[in-house]
């Protein structure tokens, strides 16, 4: 069971990336002297595949956590950035975009299973519990 859930886990992450990698061109040709959303697209990229090799090959509560937090992070912000009109902050792009399409729903779908995913190994992977002692508590 925790092979499965780090292989589903990481592939969510997979399917994360690699839609951003896509989108990332068409994205940067829009803000080519800043930092730019194809920048954006390009780092969380980054960080969902080295979460996703981390929770493949380890599998540890920190690589389930790591993930959780790549997951999550891009699945509210895709959310919140369809339905939020949220200006340019700094040096970061106004990335408001009212529309659902085949490549936004598909990566709000995998980084929603990633990181429910994510979450759920994250719990299966807590430090057991030790149970108390009943002899130590009749002694007091």
């Amino acid at each position: 069971m925790n092979m499965a859930l780090r292989v589903l886990t990481a592939l969510a992450l997979f399917i994360d990336a690699g839609v951003h990698i896509y989108l990332a061109p068409g994205y940067q040709a829009a803000s080519p002297g800043g930092i730019g959303q194809g920048n954006l697209f390009y780092l969380e990229s980054a960080a969902a595949v080295l979460a996703a090799l981390w929770v493949l090959f380890r599998g540890s509560r920190a690589s389930f956590a790591l993930a959780l937090v790549v997951a999550l992070s891009a699945f509210v912000a895709v959310v919140l950035y369809r339905y939020v009109d949220i200006p340019a902050l700094g040096p970061f792009p106004a990335m408001y975009e009212p529309v659902w399409f085949f490549e936004k729903s598909l990566s709000a779908v995998a980084e929603g299973a990633g990181a429910l995913l994510a979450a759920v190994g994250l719990v299966r992977t807590a430090p057991k519990r030790r149970a108390a002692d009943p002899r130590s508590s009749a002694s007091k």
